[in-house]
Order: structure tokens, then C-alpha cells, then sequence
């Protein structure tokens, strides 16, 4: 009896030291970066024509530059009107800058500061959209082309996704030329022509400026948005991107002799082996770990969170597998954490009652941060074993971007803006699809992902989607963002 007595002592005093690292490390938990540099002074705010704003980005989204997955479907013709359209409606910020073309259609602007010693800033905004899915123009409150400003907003393809931005940011450029800015750093535009299909436009601008030996203080694209109902607090969270996923799509090919239906082989042919790689494939996914931007989104946002998640986010060498499987409870949660694996195409018989000489599964995969397609192609490897079946990448892979810092001059801007503009907590995050921006990276010390757009989690459905708008307030909020930051990144 005596032994089990002092057995649960032992416990209890276990279970007391433990609450009490516990608690003490709550207590003393200081939010990364908190104390990473002075304060940023920035610029005053500028007055804003709202409605001016409004009405050019109406004019914008109705100069169709829908990029379709096959090149030779596009108006080309649109994208050069485009051009026009912005030279003629902003020609103060075209008389301070130099403009130049890459790739055919991209665009370089460069405003030249008087210090040539600082390193140049960038911003980007891409000019071309997504189709409008066939048959579903009738679903959208207003013609998707027609720019139409109703109900507080603007509404069309691209009004958020990225017209919003390209407009909001010539509005910024117009206003401070209009005002005789003169920039100490010089500001570089780049707005690619075909970022929804591939991003040769922003290649371009990349290779222009690395042939220059151009190293960038920080690059600045779409990626991020003000989230209103951020899952972690509940509340509106400014998330700024400061890495991205890699993008790679494998091809799995089975190989078989074909022939008539009616006579099928004991194995099922080249389908079979074709379901049961995808399958493997599928099943053997890469754990989420707590780890990366996405890790880091959260250790910025658990001062405005829950006193449990407080407690758990302190103390991730006790509470770290919790945080994991509530942050993978979804898969926009899931995505923050891990590599994913997403079967998205296949290929058989051109008819039904023949068996395909080759049946084909394309995979795609958003690698994160800290792995590579090197790992994703060796664990589909090791997952189909020696099922006979070949594995090849569709295109070369896309790696994930380098990390961002969050205790730079350029961070400690951004989020001191992000959260003046925004009236929100800013965190770093992780961008799950890809932007232009990626391409910048070798040129830039450091690349951000972000809009000054307050939307909640249901409506970025509409991104890419039906009914896509904008508010007029978030537009403004937008021309306001821009002008401030190069106004204070530039001064």
C-alpha cells in the first residue's frame, strides 16, 4: 500500500511541475517578431476618389482578357487595348515612368528614384482573368464582362482576381505623380499578361531584371486578403503571404495490349493497374506537421485567440500533434501543413467496349514549404512499387518559394499598413495556389502576397467563381494601401 501511495505522490507532483511549465510558459509567451525593430513611421493618408476608382475598374473588366487554357483561343487584341486604355487613363504616373514589354504582352514600369544605392521595390498585379464557365452566365447577378457598379461594388471577372489590384495600384501611381512625388527608391511594376495559365509574362520581367543584376528590397503580389472570419480568433485577421506552395503534376501511365472487351484479361488490363497506382498513391500522403508558414500564421494570431489555444501554441512540445489535428480538421486547414496529393484527370478506351492499349491519371500535388518534387516523386515510387506503371512530371515542377522574413524593414512596413488600412491583427500565412510572384524571387530579398480586401471564408468562393465583386469601400481601402506604401517604402 505504501508503495502505491508513494507512486501517485510521484504523479501528482509530476502533473504539478507540468501545469506549472505549462502555465508559466502561457504566461511569458511573446508573439514572434514582437520586438523585431523600431516602429515604421508611415505616410499620411491620401485622398482617394472612390468613385473615379470604381468607375475605371468597371472600364477594366470590360476589356476581356480571358486567358484560355489553349493560347490560340485568346483576344489578343484585347490585352493591347488594355495597354491603351491605361496609358489614356493614367498619364501622369505614364509620364514619370518608363514602360516596357517582355514575353509579348507583360508589362515592366519602372519609376526611377533619386538614390540609386537603395535597393528598388516591387508590385505586381496581373492583367489577364479566367474564363466564365459555359452555361453559367446566367447565374451571375450581372454580365460578367460588364463592369457593372451596383450595390456598393463593382461586379466581373476580375474585379478582385486581379483588375482590382492592377487598377487600385494605377490609381495609387496616379495620385502620388499627380501630387509631383519624386520616389528616393526607384518602384518597379510588373503586371504579367498571362498569370492565370503559366506566367511567361512575369518569367520575362524576372529575367529582364536579373540580366540587370536588380536585387529587390521586396516584391509585393495578390496571394492574401483580410479574412473576417478567421477560424483560429473569430475575428477579421490581415494575412500576409509570405511563402508559396510548389505546383508539380505527375502523369501515371499503364501500359497494355488493348483488344476487345469482350475478352478482358485475368488482371483487368491496363485500368486496373492504373486505379490501383492512383489509389496507393493517394493513400500514402504526406503527414501535416506543425511546421512552416502555416505553423507560423498561428503563433502570430494566439495573443487574439482562445486561453486554450494561447496555452496550446506556448507549449507546442506538449500540445503540438492537438494543434495538428484541429488545424487538419479541414482542408484548407490540412493544405497549411502538408504536401497534397489531388487526382485530378483520367484517361482510358475513346470507347466502351474496348480496352485501352494505355490508360493515364494525372496527379497534381501543392508542395509545401520544405520539401520538393524530388520527395513527392520518390514517395509515389515507393507507394506503387512494382505495379506496371511509369511515372513522369506533365511540365518541370514548380518548387515552393522561399520562406519571407517577418522581422525585416520590408515586413515590419507591410503589417504596420496592413493593419492601419485593414483595422485588423496581422500574421504571416501560406499561399495554397500560385501567383505570379513566385518568378520574382531570385531577383528580391524578400516576396509578399497580399490584398487590402476584407472577405469572409464563404465569399472567396466567388474568386474564380460566380458573382465575382468588389466592394467600393475595399477598392478604396486598396488605392489608400498602395499610394501609402510606396509613399513610405520609397520616401
Amino acid at each position: 500500500m505504501r508503495w502505491i501511495l508513494r507512486g501517485l505522490l510521484g504523479l501528482a507532483a509530476v502533473v504539478v511541475v507540468l501545469a506549472a511549465v505549462v502555465a508559466a510558459r502561457t504566461l511569458t509567451a511573446q508573439p514572434p517578431g514582437g520586438a523585431a525593430g523600431p516602429p515604421v513611421k508611415l505616410a499620411a493618408p491620401v485622398a482617394v476618389d472612390a468613385g473615379r476608382a470604381a468607375q475605371h475598374l468597371s472600364q477594366a473588366i470590360q476589356i476581356r482578357t480571358v486567358s484560355n487554357q489553349d493560347p490560340a483561343q485568346n483576344q489578343w487584341a484585347e490585352w493591347n487595348r488594355l495597354h491603351a486604355w491605361l496609358a489614356a487613363t493614367y498619364p501622369a504616373a505614364h509620364a514619370a515612368m518608363t514602360r516596357e514589354t517582355v514575353a509579348g504582352r507583360g508589362l515592366v514600369y519602372t519609376w526611377a528614384g533619386t538614390d540609386t544605392a537603395l535597393p528598388p521595390i516591387v508590385l505586381m498585379a496581373h492583367q489577364d482573368v479566367v474564363p466564365v464557365t459555359p452555361g453559367s452566365e446566367g447565374d451571375w447577378r450581372h454580365p460578367p464582362f460588364a463592369g457593372v457598379v451596383a450595390d456598393g461594388a463593382v461586379w466581373g471577372r476580375g474585379a478582385i482576381d486581379d483588375k482590382g489590384s492592377l487598377v487600385g495600384l494605377f490609381e495609387a501611381l496616379e495620385t502620388l505623380a499627380a501630387q509631383g512625388f519624386k520616389p528616393r527608391r526607384t518602384v518597379i511594376i510588373v503586371s504579367g499578361h498571362d498569370e492565370e495559365v503559366g506566367g511567361t509574362g512575369a518569367r520575362g520581367a524576372a529575367a529582364l531584371l536579373a540580366s540587370r543584376g536588380l536585387k529587390a528590397q521586396f516584391v509585393l503580389d495578390e496571394g492574401m486578403l483580410v479574412v473576417r472570419d478567421n477560424p483560429v480568433t473569430g475575428t477579421p485577421t490581415a494575412i500576409i503571404g509570405i511563402a508559396e506552395k510548389g505546383y508539380a503534376t505527375l502523369l501515371v501511365t499503364a501500359k497494355a495490349e488493348g483488344g476487345h472487351s469482350s475478352a478482358p484479361p485475368k488482371d483487368g488490363g491496363g485500368v486496373v493497374a492504373l486505379s490501383r497506382a492512383v489509389a496507393a498513391i493517394n493513400d500514402a500522403p504526406f503527414k501535416p506537421r506543425f511546421s512552416g508558414p502555416g505553423a507560423e500564421m498561428l503563433r502570430h494570431l494566439a495573443p487574439q485567440a482562445s486561453p486554450v489555444v494561447r496555452m496550446a501554441v506556448a507549449n507546442t512540445w506538449l500540445f503540438g500533434p492537438l494543434l495538428v489535428n484541429q488545424m487538419s480538421a479541414t482542408p484548407p486547414g490540412a493544405a497549411l501543413l502538408h504536401t497534397t496529393i489531388a487526382p485530378t484527370m483520367l484517361k482510358g478506351s475513346p470507347k466502351e467496349n474496348v480496352l485501352p492499349q494505355d490508360a493515364s491519371a494525372w496527379i497534381n500535388y501543392r508542395i509545401a514549404p520544405g520539401q520538393s518534387s524530388t520527395d513527392v516523386m520518390a514517395r509515389a515510387k515507393a507507394a506503387v512499387g512494382d505495379l506496371p506503371v511509369t511515372l513522369a512530371w506533365v511540365t518541370a515542377p514548380n518548387e515552393p518559394s522561399p520562406v519571407s522574413s517577418t522581422s525585416s524593414e520590408a515586413w515590419r512596413t507591410l503589417a504596420a499598413l496592413a493593419g492601419e488600412v485593414s483595422g485588423a491583427p496581422v500574421a504571416p500565412g501560406l499561399v495554397t495556389a500560385g501567383t505570379d510572384s513566385r518568378f520574382l524571387a531570385p531577383v528580391a530579398e524578400d516576396v509578399y502576397r497580399f490584398q487590402p480586401v476584407a472577405l469572409s471564408l464563404k465569399e472567396t468562393a466567388m474568386i474564380h467563381g460566380t458573382n465575382e465583386h468588389i466592394a467600393i469601400g475595399d477598392l478604396e481601402r486598396m488605392v489608400q494601401f498602395y499610394a501609402r506604401l510606396i509613399a513610405t517604402a520609397a520616401a
